[in-house]
């Protein structure tokens, strides 16, 4: 019991209220309240990890109002991982985004808002305040996706709202059925009345459809991945790569709570098709996203594509529901929020300091941005899956989960999941080290004027790579090569997690 965990959300609304009174007096005056807000996050969350990992899991119940009628906020070793992960990487895109901006109050109120509702998702142990707390994150990410200049960002975001909304109203859905097949909303006591009414209730089966789909939809599985691409591509870099790195794996994380503490593993051993289903859905996401990316010429589409590939794989792991894909998962999501959200970060960086942001662009970028390109090359190797690095951790545990599971379909399709990885980031590859810049970047700036030997360009239209946007990159790059050596402690520490979820 801690009476710190509601804190954990507290704290980011109070400082996105704190960002808000403040812009009306002084306007870009959001980024150092967003940094010490943050800063007291990540303290808060890795202290509570700590109790978690060394104690057990934490309950806490709000005002009092005992289960089943009570809210309740739990911490276990997932949830513990998640809420350290959001509030680090918040933080660590904080520090690209003084330089890279936006800068408005009103930005980084918003951005504090997309914390809460991220936390809130990870923490939550009531199926209608996960709810909640989803539609918290989506309207902070719709918004932080239109804050950017252009037109394009504004369809993007209002095509991620439309998309969103049919997502999260199918999850409510498939709460409300759950509540009239059991009368209870919170997670615990929902997973034992399911089991009491039976697994193989159309009542039971029918919520669970809707609550899967609803969040296939906000993990962008293909072919519900729809809105991802543009919303990507069409933000600005900081929140590409805010949202690329936490939205969609909270979204995952969300359907690992769901699939194994609230319907459990033995409504999948009750209804084979829905296992089935799952699996096919892996497969399809992880061949179907591949390929996609391979197509793409822009670099970030092809960043959010090979998301679509990448939790397939997460997914993968759940259909299989053994201790070793479990681990897989678990380190997967951590993984990918870090790889992918440095790459997004590295493909701002490069096309501040170029204007290059197509494949072609990045022919020559070793010599021009040496820095950029050697971070970029890690994180794509790290995301190929090349050990020891975390990527390779996360695949290999996932693979050998489905191996001992015996489904050798999706074995061969996560072990060659690697060479799909590989076919659209070797190009890249090639491109920034084996050829030379046919012409200076691809976009309407020019090619930085190196200011410094660590990197701090000052560009001819004004734009400026800073010496914290490279820390934020080499950050990612050096925890996506390092990660991966750990993995077997962090399995350790999971072990009581995952008994109580494979119970």
């Amino acid at each position: 019991m801690s009476d710190l965990a509601p804190f954990l959300i507290a704290l980011p609304i109070l400082g996105s209220v704190v960002a808000l009174l403040i812009g009306l007096a002084r306007s870009e005056t959001g980024w150092p309240v967003a940094v010490v807000a943050m800063i007291g996050q990540t303290g808060l969350a890795a202290w509570l990890a700590y109790q978690v990992f060394t104690g057990g899991p934490i309950e806490y119940v709000v005002g009092g109002f005992e289960v089943p009628y009570g809210i309740e906020l739990v911490i276990d070793g997932l949830s513990a991982s998640m809420i350290v992960l959001i509030a680090t990487v918040a933080l660590g895109v904080l520090a690209y985004a003084h330089a890279a901006g936006p800068r408005s109050n009103p930005f980084y109120g918003t951005y504090l808002l997309l914390v809460a509702g991220l936390t809130g998702v990870c923490i939550t142990g009531d199926v209608f305040n996960m709810y909640v707390f989803l539609e918290i994150t989506g309207l902070a990410a719709y918004a932080l996706v239109a804050s950017g200049r252009s037109g394009r960002s504004a369809v993007a975001a209002l095509k991620y709202l439309i998309v969103g909304t049919v997502g999260a109203s199918l999850f409510l859905l498939g709460v409300g059925y759950a509540y009239i097949a059991t009368g209870t909303l919170n997670m615990a006591d929902l997973a034992a009345k399911l089991a009491a009414v039976g697994y193989t209730s159309t009542l039971v089966q029918t919520a669970f459809a809707f609550v899967v789909i609803g969040l296939f939809i906000k993990v962008a599985v293909f072919p519900l991945h729809t809105w991802q691409p543009e919303a990507y591509a069409g933000a600005p870099d900081s929140v590409s790569a805010f949202i690329a790195a936490l939205v969609s794996t909270v979204g995952a994380y969300a359907l690992a709570r769901m699939i194994l503490s609230v319907f459990t593993v033995d409504f999948l051993a009750a209804n084979p098709l829905a296992r089935d289903l799952l699996v096919a859905g892996a497969m399809v996401s992880i061949v179907a996203g591949s390929a996609l990316a391979v197509a793409q010429t822009e670099i970030k589409r092809m960043l959010a594509y090979s998301s679509v590939s990448q939790f397939g794989l997460v997914l993968a792991a759940l259909s299989v529901t053994n201790r070793t894909a479990l681990i897989g998962a678990a380190v997967h999501l951590v993984g990918h929020a870090i790889m992918k959200g440095g790459l997004f970060l590295t493909a701002g960086l490069v096309a501040t300091g170029t204007g290059a942001r197509t494949v072609d662009g990045y022919e020559g970028l070793s010599d021009r941005m040496p820095i950029a390109a050697g971070a970029f090359a890690v994180l794509a190797l790290a995301m190929v899956g090349v050990p020891p690095m975390v990527g390779f951790a996360g695949k290999w545990y996932i693979a050998l989960g489905a191996i001992e599971a015996q489904i050798w379909p999706l074995a061969v399709v996560i072990l060659a999941s690697t060479l799909l990885t590989l076919a659209y980031f070797a190009r890249l590859i090639e491109r920034m080290y084996f050829r030379e810049a046919a012409s200076v970047g691809d976009g309407p700036t020019a090619e930085a004027e190196t200011g410094s030997p660590t990197g701090d360009a000052v560009l001819a239209d004004g734009g400026r790579v800073t010496a914290g946007m490279y820390l934020a990159v080499l950050a990612a790059a050096v925890l996506a090569a390092t990660l991966g050596v750990a993995v077997v402690e962090y399995g350790r520490l999971l072990e009581p997690t995952l008994e109580l979820l494979l119970a």
